[in-house]
Formats: C-alpha cells, structure tokens, sequence
C-alpha cells in the first residue's frame, strides 16, 4: 500500500494536518512516537485556545483532535520513525516494526523544552514548574515568580510575567545578558523584575506545588534560597530534527526552513508546528501549519505522477 501523506508527530499541528488531509480524501497515516498532543499535553490548563469558554486540559484536546482525525478516516500508529527516505519519488518511512511508502511526508516532530536536568523538575511539572510563559503566566497573578534563562525568551518571559506577577526573579548564570539590547533595557527599568546574576538552580523545592528553588552562585558557590510560587524554565527549546539532519535544510537554531505554505526545498515534503522556523509558537500556531501543510499535500499529490 502507498499512502497519500504520512505525518511524522502527534502533537496540534500534526493531527491538523492529519485531519485536513483526510477530509481530503487523501489516504493518511499519523505516525506517533510516544503520546498524543506532545508539548500541548503537558499543559494541565489550557485557557487560550479559540473555542473553549471553560479552561480545557491539554491532554483532553489533544484526544479530542485525534478523535476528530480518525473520525474522517486518518490512520494512528504508535511507533517511533526511525529512518526517512524523501528525495525519491514515493518516500519510505521506517519505524522499528514496519517500512511505510507514501507520495508525500509532512513532518511535525515538534520540539523539546530544554530542562534543568534536576530531580523535583518532572515530578512539579504543571505544578509550578513550566516552560512556556505566555501559556502558564496568568495563573500567577499577583504571586512571585522566577524566571530562568538570560536569552531573549527569559528576558521577554520576565517583562511578561511582571504585568500580571507580584514579583520576578531573574535567574541568569552569567554576568550579563545574552538578550537584544532593546529587551535589556526594558527589563533593567522594570521595577518588578529583580535580576539573580551569576547563579544556577541547584534544587526545586515542594510538596504538592513549588515552593521554594535553591539557587548557587557560580564564582562564590554560595547557596541560597528563594521562596517563589511558580518558575519557568527559559533555557532554550531543542528542536526534534535529528531525523532530517543533512536531508533537510534547516536554520542556525536548528529548525526546518519552510515557506509560507510549509514546503521544504524536497518536492512533497512540508513541515510544520514547533519543528519549523517561525517566531510564535503556540497551539494555536501549530494548528493552523498543519492545516496548511495538509492544503499544500493535497495540491502536489493530485499533481504527481508518482
């Protein structure tokens, strides 16, 4: 059997597109590695997706979105893609148990949060430890936060979260910035943000939420510790390439270059979500590259001789 469109990734953008191509249509097999709604369902409230007036858990709409795909006739296999095969003319996707052919690949891998490394980090995940303050930060109005990090992410993170926290602790293992000027100078006069330089978290403090983290400093090894009720992790995010390395061309930080309608430069083969390089991303964002990614399949497979 040849599929029309094989989508690599479970996560928003993923079952958009598998959604979309099988509205089409279009014989479409979803490939997950591990569960549905990948970032999107470690999120344990959800309050900025279009469509819900009540807060929806992120596991519970990532269902709802394979439940739909499926509904329309998409495929769902739990299996890790192991190997791809895409500048021929019908591409070969090979997962540890089966060797797939289809006409056209849309990947949608997502991308993996840099984390801490520390032992409380998973066990206080979504309770107080989080990776993405534009989906997180209105739960802590008017609390303290900290935030991690010295890129452009933590230090816009930090001058966002001050317009609904009480406090934010910036946490920064180095003596300086990494960030652009202009969001330097936003948060050196943001009365709200107090800057933690030269220090690491060494430990996540809490029993049923976070309570407390336990911070060093790097050139005096002193410990210390911050009582705070919420922390984010801004640290970077991985995208999950490593299977288009060399194949794909991708951009310095290491995503997928696409164009407006989610084509690579191999014919056929589109990207789209968290894996590709954009400056927004939300599930929101996902969802609507998958939905494009699926229009730009459909369009080349009706047009192929493959």
């Amino acid at each position: 059997m040849v599929y029309d469109v094989i989508i690599v990734g479970g996560g928003p953008a993923g079952f958009t597109a598998a959604l979309y191509s099988a509205r089409a249509n279009l014989k479409t097999l979803l490939i997950e590695r591990m569960f549905s709604g990948g970032q999107m369902a470690t999120t344990e409230v959800m309050e900025n997706y279009p469509g819900f007036e009540d807060p929806i858990n992120g596991i519970e709409l990532a269902m709802r979105m394979e439940n739909q795909a499926k509904k329309f006739g998409a495929e769902v296999l739990y299996d890790e893609v192991v190997e791809l095969e895409l500048k021929e003319s019908i591409k070969t996707v090979t997962t540890r148990k089966t060797v797939f052919s289809t006409k056209s690949v849309i990947l949608a891998m997502g991308g993996s949060y840099r984390r801490l490394g520390l032992d409380q980090e998973n066990r206080l995940m979504g309770r107080g430890v989080s990776y993405c303050a534009t989906c997180d930060g209105s739960f802590y109005r008017d609390m303290t936060v900290a935030v991690i990090g010295g890129g452009d992410t933590a230090v816009e993170d930090a001058n966002y979260l001050s317009r609904m926290c009480k406090k934010v602790y910036l946490v920064h293992r180095r003596d300086a910035l990494r960030a652009v000027k202009s969001l330097q100078d936003e948060v050196f006069h943001n009365k709200k943000v107090e800057i933690i330089w030269d220090s690491v978290v060494e430990d996540i403090e809490g029993v049923e939420a976070v309570e407390a983290i336990r911070i060093k400093n790097v050139k005096t090894e002193k410990l210390s510790t911050l009582k705070i009720d919420g922390v984010f992790v801004a640290i970077g995010i991985n995208p999950n390439t490593k299977l288009v390395e060399g194949v794909i061309e991708l951009s310095e930080s290491g995503h997928i270059l696409t164009d407006e309608n989610m084509n690579t430069k191999i014919p056929r083969v589109m990207a789209c979500g968290d894996i590709r390089e954009k400056n927004l991303r939300q599930v929101i964002t996902a969802a609507a590259d998958g939905a494009i990614a699926a229009y730009s399949a459909e369009r080349q497979v009706d047009s192929c001789d493959c």
